[in-house]
């Protein structure tokens, strides 16, 4: 079973949509997580973009990145620049990093339609997750 760290500044947003989508095409082969270096809690309109395509994130929670620092990780998947570039040192060695900034839907300025920037940013984050799985898992 191989480990999988899903990282991103605040854990609140991308970080969570990646984590719904790598634990739902998963499979049961991996166990995930998902970090920030910084928490900032669930947004609510990450977890609604995850419900109108049917999955069930409400239950997450925020977590900082010194939670895991024990785990041994397959992969390191940083969603944001900012987790990229200020991400403290993981301490497994072994661990295949890929990095993917997606844009933070919640920092959209006077948005007029919040509900369709949150799903193009989940849109973008699911095809991501499914091409990671046909690439390093079939």
């Amino acid at each position: 079973m191989k480990n999988i760290l899903i990282l991103c500044t605040g854990n609140s947003c991308r970080s969570q949509i990646a984590h719904g989508y790598f634990k739902l095409f998963s499979n049961n082969r991996a166990n995930i997580f998902s970090a920030g270096i910084e928490t900032h809690g669930l947004n609510k309109n990450a977890v609604k973009t995850m419900k109108r395509d049917g999955i069930d994130i409400s239950n997450h929670t925020s977590n900082l990145i010194s939670e895991y620092l024990e785990i041994k990780f397959d992969f390191i998947i940083t969603v944001c620049d900012h987790a990229n570039e200020n991400c403290p040192y993981i301490p497994s060695k072994n661990a295949i990093r890929i990095h993917k900034n997606f844009s933070d839907p919640s920092k959209i300025i006077n948005s007029t339609d919040v509900d369709k920037d949150f799903d193009l940013c989940r849109n973008e984050i699911k095809k991501f997750t499914q091409n990671f799985y046909k690439e390093n898992f079939d």
